[in-house]
């Protein structure tokens, strides 16, 4: 008797669809989020927004919580994909650089174009995460990863010796990321009107500044 074999195989076609159906989701919530907030956004109306069944939502993207990480991920990546740090190019612009002064420009530069997608995310889980303690944990894992990455980021720093011998790395890390926030953004370019370049300008002299010798 002839056995009969199943052949697994991905149709392209079906692939390229439900990447749009995703890229529709995480489209039409980041823009209910922005414009009501997380909480005044129902997932039936993100749905109906991207034009899919609500079923089709958390499909594509997950529940609210997993949703709104989607998006934060995609908006630290600029990719319609979650990207980890170390595999984004501007992680390996830094890295193949060759002076600390050099890192520092092109790391600022990168914090410059991430926040224009994230910060409006972050005034969005702000308002929200005080009496949602899913999406609380969502931004909070995401901030202490942010924390690992920025001692990754003092360590290459230190390689160059051209850090303050006063520094550990510890405080070299801890003062990235307290100025590469949605926070620290939000205050500058959002309360006080900086233009995304003079931000980026202020980042690379202020950085430059507080850690390096000379």
């Amino acid at each position: 008797m002839r056995e009969s074999v199943k052949r697994r195989y991905a149709s392209p076609t079906r692939e390229d669809q439900a990447r749009r159906t995703r890229t529709a989701v995480l489209a039409a919530a980041r823009r209910l989020f922005i414009q009501r907030g997380y909480a005044g956004t129902p997932v039936a109306e993100i749905a109906a927004a991207a034009g899919v069944a609500i079923d089709t939502v958390y499909a594509a993207a997950g529940r609210k919580p997993e949703l709104f990480r989607m998006l934060i991920e995609t908006a630290l990546s600029g990719t319609d994909e979650a990207v980890p740090a170390a595999e984004r190019d501007y992680v390996a612009a830094i890295r193949s650089a060759s002076t600390a002064s050099e890192k520092i420009r092109v790391y600022a530069h990168a914090i410059t174009v991430i926040q224009q997608r994230v910060a409006p995310l972050y005034v969005a889980w702000r308002e929200a995460a005080s009496t949602d303690r899913a999406l609380a944990a969502v931004w909070r894992s995401i901030a202490e990863r942010r924390a690992a990455n920025m001692r990754l980021f003092a360590q290459d720093l230190a390689a160059t010796g051209e850090l303050r011998d006063a520094l550990s790395l510890d405080d070299v890390a801890a003062v990235v990321w307290s100025m590469n926030g949605s926070e620290y953004w939000l205050l500058l370019v959002g309360e006080r009107g900086w233009a995304p370049d003079k931000f980026e300008s202020w980042l690379v002299d202020a950085w430059q500044r507080l850690l390096l010798a000379g």
